[in-house]
């Protein structure tokens, strides 16, 4: 019998102070229809990997991260600064892997957006 194995990621569940308030803005600034329910991604990398307890990746207070891949890095931070919001970059994050930027929704839960190498430049 083969060993059965996921497919891929089917949900990320997260609590919220003000869940419809919160889907609104993934959904005005970061595109993700959350209002349905179900969100059709495009095909593509997904990185899964868990850091050590005490790593300075991301805040201490959170447990996780979402990292959402983007095909154009630098339209999505003018995109995003337009709407106020901020972006942090550095060039440690940036490698052969691809460019990184960090923001946060407004309840504070921290969000990486990730340009893969392979993505238009």
């Amino acid at each position: 019998m083969n060993k059965q194995k996921v497919m891929g990621i089917g949900g990320l569940f997260f609590r919220s102070q003000n869940p419809k308030a919160l889907a609104t803005w993934y959904s005005e600034n970061l595109g993700i229809d959350i209002m349905q329910g179900i969100w059709i991604q495009q095909t593509g990398p997904t990185v899964f990997m868990p850091f050590s307890a005490d790593t300075d990746y991301f805040p201490a207070k959170q447990n996780w991260m979402i990292n959402f891949r983007v095909d154009d890095l630098d339209a999505m931070l003018t995109q995003l600064a337009q709407a106020g919001i901020e972006a942090e970059t550095r060039a440690e994050w940036d490698s052969d892997i691809g460019r990184f930027a960090r923001i946060y929704d407004p309840e504070g839960n921290p969000i990486e957006l990730w340009q893969p190498a392979h993505s238009s430049e």
